[in-house]
């Protein structure tokens, strides 16, 4: 299609708090004194009066030339394995120390040569009690961001591990389950995965639910664990599967996430903005069903470039209630420029349709597209205001474009 974008993924991985990027002595004798608590055998060492002797009667000091010699390869494996380990309190230890490597580029890196056993333990530990699952959740957040990691993990399963703790009533971590979500859906068999595309009869149920969960309002104590599926939302659009699924309007999504538009994190508000632009690719076959949910996709799209001015009721007589309320009183910026340009872009693609034009028209949008470019400063912005502008000027055929400033 001329002019057109290419659908793009939202937000760069995400990370979590950074760590040391070394497993040293310090870090075995950590697990050896949770070990001595509770009288259990580490790796052939038993605890005595406090003091740790191999099987083989090596003293104390013979003992710490020996860890010294280890490789770290030997420590890190040694340290992967602990994650299974029966005793609660090693495997918290554990991972406590590998969500601390996974915050540095070498420690991730050297924990990647583990990956195999590194990630099912991990996988199994975000079942457990908060004190592990939450920093196992953490490290396979940080993990995720190599992608031939976050490949394994798909492969593995790892999208419907997160999905049935994510929906678990018990589940205290969900924000973390999201931003990993966010992650694997950078890669198509990720977004594959979570479309739930091999299985027709389940096929959009983790979205529907993610949805679901998006368009609730955020807790009192202000926290929102499920702002992140707006960048979900938007990955998932890149593909033609994902937008037929979100336009779908037996299911409803895109009216529910639409609804988001207004939402004060602005997160969400760039979750909404981007997941329509792709959805707006679809609009030469998809037109009739973007159009079904007018009432909320004008002023989503329209309201980020309509500038800062009070509309006058000349104005505002020819637009939709929903539009013209909202623009005939004072209002705050949307001061993120990459809403904007999405949103000019998403009505470039729906005014390359006739049937598109006229709705915009209808709603009087060449006027709201007019007054806000007179208030932009942005070049990006100015320029995306332009190829719509010029878009509908060789268009219009009958139609003139408004030359009235509002006051």
């Amino acid at each position: 299609m001329n002019g057109e974008k290419e659908p793009r993924r939202q937000h760069p991985e995400l990370q979590l708090a950074r760590g040391d990027g070394e497993v040293g002595a310090a870090t075995l004798a950590t697990i050896d004194r949770s070990c001595s608590r509770k009288g259990h055998v580490h790796n052939g060492v038993v605890p005595l009066g406090g003091a740790f002797h191999w099987w083989s009667g090596v003293d104390p000091p013979r003992l710490r030339t020996r860890l010294r010699k280890r490789t770290m390869a030997t420590e890190q494996e040694e340290l992967v394995g602990f994650l299974s380990h029966p005793s609660p309190q090693i495997a918290k230890a554990a991972v406590d120390i590998v969500r601390g490597l996974t915050g540095s580029d070498d420690g991730l890196q050297s924990l990647a040569n583990y990956a195999n056993i590194l990630l099912p333990s991990l996988a199994r530990l975000l079942s457990g009690n908060k004190e592990v699952s939450e920093p196992a959740a953490e490290a396979l957040v940080n993990l995720s961001q190599n992608s031939d990691l976050a490949a394994k993990m798909i492969e593995m399963g790892m999208i419907k591990t997160a999905m049935d703790v994510l929906y678990k009533p018990e589940s205290s971590f969900n924000r973390l389950l999201v931003m990993l979500l966010v992650n694997l859906t950078q890669l198509d068999a990720g977004i594959a995965s979570l479309l739930q595309s091999a299985d027709e009869k389940m096929q959009g149920l983790y979205i529907m639910k993610l949805v679901r969960s998006f368009c609730r309002s955020p807790s009192e104590t202000g926290e929102d664990p499920f702002e992140h599926v707006g960048s979900i939302l938007v990955n998932i659009s890149k593909q033609q599967a994902g937008r037929k699924l979100l336009l779908d309007p037996k299911r409803g999504l895109l009216k529910q996430i639409l609804r988001q538009f207004d939402s004060t994190s602005s997160l969400r508000r760039k979750g909404v903005s981007g997941t329509i632009r792709n959805c707006c690719f679809e609009a030469e076959s998809q037109l009739q069903n973007l159009l079904l949910i007018s009432e909320f996709l004008w002023p989503a799209l329209l309201l980020p470039v309509a500038g800062n001015k009070v509309y006058n009721e000349q104005d505002t007589s020819k637009m939709p209630l929903e539009l013209g309320c909202a623009l005939s009183i004072e209002r705050e910026p949307v001061d993120d420029p990459e809403i904007r340009i999405q949103a000019l872009e998403a009505i470039y693609m729906i005014s390359l349709q006739e049937a598109g034009r006229r709705a915009f028209w209808s709603v009087n949008g060449p006027r709201i597209v007019q007054v806000g470019y007179e208030d932009e400063d942005n070049p990006r912005v100015m320029e995306a205001y332009e190829q719509l502008g010029s878009l509908l000027v060789n268009s219009s055929g009958t139609e003139e474009l408004p030359t009235e400033t509002s006051k």
